[in-house]
């Protein structure tokens, strides 16, 4: 006779693979630090993601709905490693090996309008990003219909109800210091004016059209 045993399972969450090479960024961002960056960091949360969720309740949302219900009750584990991972996976998606593409004119416009001229508006987010303490991110969120910028210590996000200023995401900078300091050091500045020549401001339209 064979004794059936129920087990829960859930889907485990996984990483998102690159669309470019280690080394497609540099100047910008260098080789070894996306490598570290991708396989060690990234990866260990999303390792330590999955093992945190079984017993949680949250075990079968996807990463993007884990982040709507990270409230004050949801355990550090899974509070910091379901953000770090779903931030990395979009900080990728944000990044292109085509330098200094020119934004599309829809989301300039609305830059313009919003932050007074684009850099303003590369000001305002780059003293985002610096006056953030610690380790966090920096964002530019859709938030009423309105672009904001705004920042998160740690793996917070603004898709997280303990988010200070909540919306939807369209852009975001790692500013912890393993995101730049092989390359930089402790000069966060140079790493901040450095990402702009790598975003890919047609991504970050498309996901503006979506947000508004």
């Amino acid at each position: 006779m064979f004794l059936t045993v129920s087990v829960a399972v859930f889907a485990q969450h996984v990483q998102q693979p690159l669309t470019y090479s280690y080394n497609a960024l540099e100047p910008y961002i260098d080789a070894q630090t996306m490598e570290i960056h991708y396989t060690k960091h990234h990866a260990a949360y999303v390792a330590n993601l999955n093992k945190a969720l079984p017993g949680s309740g949250l075990e079968s949302l996807s990463s993007g709905e884990l982040q709507a219900k990270i409230n004050a009750d949801v355990p550090m584990a899974i509070r910091n490693n379901g953000g770090g991972h779903w931030n990395h996976d979009f900080f990728w998606s944000l990044l292109s090996p085509k330098h200094n593409l020119p934004v599309p004119e829809k989301l300039l416009k609305a830059i313009e309008s919003e932050f007074g001229s684009f850099d303003l508006f590369k000001t305002a987010f780059k003293a985002a990003a610096m006056s953030r303490f610690g380790s966090g991110w920096a964002w530019l969120v859709v938030k009423d219909g309105k672009l904001v910028i705004t920042s998160t210590p740690n793996q917070d996000n603004p898709l997280m109800p303990v988010a200070e200023v909540q919306g939807r995401p369209i852009l975001g900078l790692d500013v912890w210091e393993h995101a730049y300091y092989l390359k930089y050091q402790n000069k966060r500045g140079d790493y901040v004016d450095a990402f702009f020549a790598v975003v890919d401001w047609n991504v970050v339209a498309g996901l503006y059209e979506k947000a508004k």
